[in-house]
């Protein structure tokens, strides 16, 4: 997750609208906010970027330990490690074979490559793992210092605490831009399409302009994980757990986690689909290939230490205005969404059921004309 970083410059501040396209260079942003329409897409957190909900904030930028980044840091090196201190002897043997004189050349084949190749194969391994390692050692160094960006749907406010800053931001919730980012560029292995996400916002005493943007997989996931955001503060979503990818694989009553529990009940989850009939023996062979190369519950097991040790890293005190900011209001004193958002979601909704092949950016393009014609922006 990228910290927050004030541009270089002061731009115009240029009030932007959902639905805008902005082009740079490589590629465009699309706009899904100021005025936080919905999306109709899911909340759910694809990122791992959401790490704390409660019923009156959402902490945003340090989220929660993911079983397949283990699982790739761990199984990746130990594929490397077999390939080259396994699978090449094995070669080894198919050569003496084919260009010798049988199996004693095949033999003397084998263990002549091996004798080399399985310190490579191992040297190889732990270089990649500790390579591999670099990136989250960074991150436990940067938790440290992060305050995560909070959203109050209580006030109905944004909290940001931008590196070297010493007090807090504080920002209305309809004012916060967000987007989505496409980015296309041609490297010495061909074309590469990038996506991100990212909300920003200028200062309102500079205006100087701050964003936070971090790459996800696609727009489809750009979007769910600005809805995440847009549902927890107009009280759609109220739990951690209910923005998890895999809610269901997650123990009943505990901190959401893919921990040790989460893996057991997709081992369960697996046989029940294939007493059913949904899944083949193919499936299940490779599923269990899959978890014996990147060492079985100990990714998970990984998950459970990193989040407890993310939380005592992040466990720092926060400026007494974000404190007193973060305390609970009376519901009488909560903040409401405005009328103009209200009647913009009302007439989303509409444009929706009439047009249901379209886009949500186009829909929010639409939406913003009609606007603009009925002279009422």
């Amino acid at each position: 997750m990228s910290q927050f970083e004030a541009s270089l410059t002061r731009p115009h501040r240029k009030q932007h609208h959902a639905g805008e396209i902005e082009t740079f260079p490589t590629g465009h942003m699309t706009y899904l906010a100021p005025k936080p329409l919905p999306t109709g897409g899911l909340p759910v957190d694809y990122s791992h970027a959401v790490g704390v909900i409660n019923d009156r904030y959402l902490d945003f930028g340090i989220g929660m330990s993911s079983a397949f980044v283990w699982q790739v840091t761990l199984g990746g090196p130990f594929g490397v490690f077999l390939l080259v201190a396994v699978i090449y002897p094995l070669v080894g043997i198919a050569g003496g074979l084919h260009f010798g004189n049988g199996w004693p050349d095949a033999i003397d084949a084998f263990w002549g490559i091996l004798d080399i190749s399985f310190w490579i194969g191992l040297w190889g391994g732990l270089v990649g793992l500790l390579i591999a390692m670099v990136p989250r050692w960074k991150m436990y160094a940067k938790v440290e210092k992060i305050i995560p960006t909070r959203f109050n749907r209580q006030r109905r406010e944004v909290c940001f605490m931008p590196e070297g800053h010493s007090e807090p931001i504080f920002i209305p919730w309809e004012e916060l831009a967000a987007w989505t980012m496409e980015a296309q560029g041609v490297t010495e292995y061909g074309v590469r399409r990038q996506y991100g996400f990212g909300i920003g916002f200028y200062h309102p005493d500079t205006g100087e302009r701050f964003t936070l943007e971090f790459e996800t997989h696609g727009k489809p996931l750009s979007i769910c994980n600005w809805e995440v955001l847009r549902a927890y503060m107009e009280y759609e979503v109220h739990t951690l757990k209910e923005i998890q990818p895999q809610s269901e694989l997650m123990e009943e009553g505990e901190e959401p986690s893919e921990g040790v529990p989460f893996f057991y009940n997709a081992h369960r989850k697996l046989h029940s689909q294939r007493r059913a009939g949904k899944v083949g023996w193919i499936y299940t062979f490779f599923w269990y290939l899959y978890h014996i190369m990147t060492f079985w519950t100990i990714p998970n097991r990984l998950v459970e230490w990193e989040n407890r040790k993310m939380e005592r890293l992040s466990n720092q005190s926060l400026p007494e205005s974000m404190e007193a900011w973060s305390q609970p209001l009376p519901e009488s004193e909560w903040a409401k969404p405005s009328e103009m958002l209200k009647r913009l979601s009302d007439r989303l909704r509409v444009l929706q059921a009439a047009k249901p092949d379209r886009s949500i950016t186009d829909l929010y393009a639409d939406l913003h004309s009609e606007e603009v014609q009925a002279g009422r922006i």
